[in-house]
C-alpha cells in the first residue's frame, strides 16, 4: 500500500474546491458521469485506431444510489486507470488528461467533454470520503484503489477488479443525504446528462401494479444519445422538430418556427432554437435555451452567447468552443463568445428574411407573434436592425401590412406637412382612439396600429433612423393640425370674446385626478366636433418612457396636460359663444378696461425705473389688477354654472377620450335627458 500527499500549490485544496469553484453541489454529479463518458469515448478512439484490441462490450455509465450503505457510484467500462495515471491525472490537481488526449487525437477524438483532475475534485463537496477502483485497459496492467478522506492525503494500493473500467464510490456526508435519494438522483441526471453520447444507466423501469409504481428488471437508461441537434436537417422533418420540441418545453403551444444551427468554421456550433408564441408582454424567462458541450449540460444561463433579445426564444445551443470555467456554470466573455453571438443573431435575421420573402402571406399571420421579438432586437442591436428593417411591418387599422418602404410610398404624397416632413399617424389602442382615426380617415390619412409594450421606444428609434419622418398619435391633436399644411386659420373673435369663451370653458371642465387642461379656441369648421381633448405627442411620449424607465421619473411625476380645443365655427360654439357674450359685456367689459388702464401703468413703471437702472413698485397696480381679474373670472363662472350646453360640449370631448367618469358622468346623463325634455 502506497501513501502519499496529493500535489496541490495551497495546504488544503479542498475548502477552496467547496466554497469558491462550484456554485452549486449538485454539479458534482455532472462531472463526474463527464468524466465516466470521457472514459469511455478515449477507449472508443483507441480501439478505433487499433490501440486496442480487446472487445469493448457494454458501453455504458452506470450511477448506483445505495442508501443502506450511504454511497453513491458512478461506474464506466472505459479507459480506466492504473498507479501511474492516478498519479498523474489525480494526484496532480488541475492537470487535464482530456486535453493531453485531444491534443493527440485532436482530429479524431469521440466528444471528449471533461477534464480530469479538478473535475473529479468535486466529489468532495458532497463526500466525507471517496474511493476509486479503477483497471486499465492496457495490457498486464494492475488494478488499483485510491482513497482520500478531503484531506491532502490519499492511500493507494492494488486490489483485484474483474472488468476494465473505473467505479467512482462516494461515502456521501450527514450534510448531503438528499443525494442518496434515488428521485434526487433522477432530477439531476435529466437535468445535466439527458442527451449524453454514451447509455446512462441508473435504477431501474418501473411499471404499474397493484396500484403503485414498482421496480422491473430493466434497467432505466435515462438519456438520448443521438439528441436531433446532432444531426443533418435534410435528414429531419418538421414532424421531428416538433416532437423535440416537446421534450424540451412540455405542456408548450407548438413554435411558429425554428432555426436548426450547424457550422464547423471558424468555430464548432450546433443546435435548435424555436420561436414560441409570445404573450403581449415581454416575458424574459432565462431558462428556455439550454447551453450543452459536446452534449453535456452546462448551464440555461446563456447570457452573452445568445443575444439579449433571443432569450425570448428556445431550446438548444452545443459548442465545445464557448470557454467556461471550471465548473462549467459561468460563461465568459471573450471574442469568440462575440462571434457565437453575432453569428446566432445573423442566422435568426436570416430565417425571417427568407420566411418573409418566400411567404409572405404566412410572415403576415404570424407578425402579431413575433413582432415584440423582432422589435427587441433592432431596438438593441445595431446588425440585426439593418437586416430586419427589410422585413419590418407597418400594420394599419385595416389590418394591411408594409414593409417601411411600402409606408412610405404610400403616405408620401397624402402625408407630408408643409415643412417637408413625413407624418405617420397612430394608434396605440383602436377602439378608445376610433372616433380620433375615423376623423384623421376621414381626410384620407392612415392610421397604423402601434399598441405593443416596446412600440413607444420603436417609434423613437424609426424617428431616428427614417430621414425626415415622424410619428404623431391620431389622438395628439386634431385632424386638421394632426399634419400641419397650412398656417392656423384665426378664429374669428374679438379679444372680449376670446376672453369670455377662453375663462368660460376652462371654468367649467370638471376636475380629473392628475390632470390640468388648456384652452384652445380654433375655426375648424362648421361640420367638425364642437370640442376635442388632445394631448401633446411630446409630453405624452416622455411620460410613456418613464412608465418604463426609471431613470425618467421627472417625467412620470409631472401631471398629464392636455388641451381643450374648441371649434369656434361649430353652431352651437358660436351660439354659446354670441350669448355669453351678450349676457356679461356689460359688466366684463368695463373691469377689462380698467386692468388694461392698470396694465399700462404697470408697464410705463417699470421702463421708467429700467430707464433709470431701478426696481418699479408696482405691487398695489398688480394687487387691484389680479382682484379685477378674479371678478371677472367669477362673474363668467357663475354665468357658466347656469349653462349648461358649456358643461355639455366639454362632457362629449371627455367622452369621446374616455375621460368621463364616476360622479361627472352621472351628471352627464342627467343633463343629457333634461336637454332633451327642453
Amino acid at each position: 500500500m502506497a501513501t502519499g500527499k496529493i500535489g496541490v500549490t495551497t495546504e488544503n485544496i479542498f475548502p477552496v474546491i467547496k466554497k469558491f469553484l462550484y456554485s452549486d453541489h449538485e454539479i458534482f454529479l455532472r462531472e463526474l458521469v463527464s468524466n465516466a463518458i470521457d472514459a469511455t469515448q478515449k477507449l472508443k478512439t483507441l480501439s478505433s485506431f487499433g490501440e486496442y484490441k480487446g472487445e469493448l462490450g457494454e458501453m455504458n455509465v452506470k450511477v448506483t444510489v445505495d442508501k443502506g450503505a450511504g454511497t453513491l457510484t458512478v461506474s464506466d467500462h472505459g479507459i480506466g486507470m492504473d498507479a501511474e495515471d492516478i498519479e498523474k491525472y489525480i494526484n496532480q490537481i488541475a492537470f487535464s488528461g482530456a486535453e493531453e488526449f485531444l491534443n493527440k487525437y485532436k482530429d479524431t477524438a469521440n466528444s471528449i467533454i471533461g477534464h480530469f483532475g479538478l473535475g473529479f475534485y468535486s466529489a468532495f463537496m458532497v463526500s466525507k470520503k471517496v474511493e476509486i477502483r479503477s483497471l486499465s485497459y492496457k495490457e498486464g496492467a494492475k488494478a488499483v484503489a485510491w482513497t482520500c478522506d478531503g484531506s491532502p492525503e490519499f492511500e493507494m494500493h492494488e486490489i483485484e477488479k474483474e472488468h476494465r473500467g473505473t467505479d467512482i464510490i462516494l461515502y456521501i456526508d450527514d450534510d448531503n443525504k438528499e443525494f442518496l435519494e434515488q428521485a434526487r438522483i433522477d432530477t439531476l441526471l435529466k437535468k445535466y446528462c439527458r442527451f449524453l453520447p454514451v447509455p446512462v444507466i441508473s435504477g431501474k423501469e418501473q411499471e404499474w401494479k397493484d396500484g403503485k409504481y414498482v421496480d422491473t428488471d430493466r434497467d432505466k437508461v435515462v438519456n438520448a444519445t443521438e439528441p436531433l441537434w446532432t444531426k443533418k436537417p435534410a435528414d429531419l422533418t418538421d414532424e421531428d422538430y416538433l416532437r423535440f420540441y416537446h421534450e424540451l418545453m412540455p405542456g408548450q403551444e407548438d413554435p411558429m418556427f425554428w432555426i436548426h444551427l450547424n457550422v464547423d468554421y471558424p468555430f464548432t456550433l450546433t443546435g435548435i432554437l424555436y420561436f414560441p408564441k409570445v404573450k403581449s408582454n415581454i416575458d424574459l424567462q432565462k431558462n428556455r435555451i439550454q447551453l450543452y458541450c459536446n452534449q453535456v449540460y452546462v448551464t440555461d444561463q446563456v447570457e452573452g452567447v445568445v443575444p439579449e433579445f433571443m432569450m425570448l426564444m428556445q431550446g438548444v445551443i452545443d459548442s465545445p468552443d464557448i470557454p467556461l470555467n471550471v465548473s462549467r456554470s459561468y460563461l465568459q466573455a471573450d471574442q469568440q463568445v462575440k462571434k457565437i453571438s453575432g453569428y446566432i443573431s445573423k442566422k435568426v435575421a436570416e430565417k425571417l428574411d427568407k420566411m418573409f420573402r418566400d411567404d409572405r402571406a404566412s410572415f403576415e399571420q404570424k407578425w402579431d407573434d413575433i413582432k415584440i421579438f423582432i422589435e427587441y432586437g433592432m431596438l438593441t442591436d445595431e446588425k440585426f436592425y439593418e437586416a430586419a428593417k427589410k422585413f419590418f411591418l407597418l400594420k394599419d387599422t385595416e389590418g394591411k401590412y408594409f414593409t417601411l418602404e411600402e409606408y412610405r410610398a404610400l403616405t408620401e404624397a397624402s402625408q407630408t406637412d408643409k415643412e417637408g416632413t413625413l407624418v405617420w399617424l397612430y394608434t396605440n389602442d383602436p377602439t378608445a382612439q376610433y372616433s380620433y382615426i375615423k376623423a384623421a380617415a376621414d381626410k384620407g390619412y392612415s392610421v397604423l396600429v402601434m399598441d405593443g409594450q416596446l412600440d413607444p421606444h420603436v417609434v423613437g428609434m424609426l424617428e431616428s433612423k427614417l430621414e425626415k419622418t415622424t410619428f404623431v398619435r391620431v389622438d395628439s391633436d386634431i385632424p386638421e393640425r394632426l399634419i400641419r399644411k397650412d398656417d392656423d386659420k384665426d378664429a374669428g373673435l374679438t379679444p372680449l370674446q376670446v376672453d369670455i369663451a377662453t375663462t368660460l370653458f376652462r371654468s367649467q371642465i370638471p376636475s380629473v385626478e392628475k390632470a390640468q387642461f388648456i384652452v384652445n379656441l380654433e375655426a375648424l369648421g362648421v361640420a367638425a366636433a364642437p370640442a376635442t381633448i388632445t394631448q401633446a405627442e411630446f409630453m405624452r411620449r416622455m411620460k410613456e418612457m418613464a412608465a418604463m424607465q426609471p431613470g425618467m421619473s421627472f417625467y412620470g411625476e409631472m401631471p398629464d396636460s392636455y388641451s381643450l380645443v374648441v371649434n369656434t365655427e361649430q353652431p352651437v360654439v358660436k351660439a354659446i359663444i354670441d350669448d355669453a357674450t351678450s349676457a356679461l359685456e356689460k359688466e366684463v367689459e368695463p373691469l377689462r378696461a380698467d386692468i388694461e388702464i392698470l396694465n399700462n401703468q404697470i408697464a410705463a413703471a417699470r421702463k421708467e425705473a429700467a430707464d433709470k437702472k431701478e426696481t418699479a413698485d408696482t405691487s398695489e397696480q398688480e394687487k387691484k389688477v389680479g382682484e379685477l381679474r378674479s371678478k371677472v373670472e367669477d362673474l363668467i363662472k357663475g354665468y357658466g354654472a347656469d349653462a349648461p350646453k358649456v358643461r355639455q360640449v366639454i362632457d362629449l370631448a371627455l367622452l369621446r377620450s374616455h375621460m368621463l367618469k364616476g360622479e361627472a358622468l352621472n351628471a352627464f346623463i342627467s343633463r343629457s335627458v333634461d336637454l332633451l325634455d327642453k
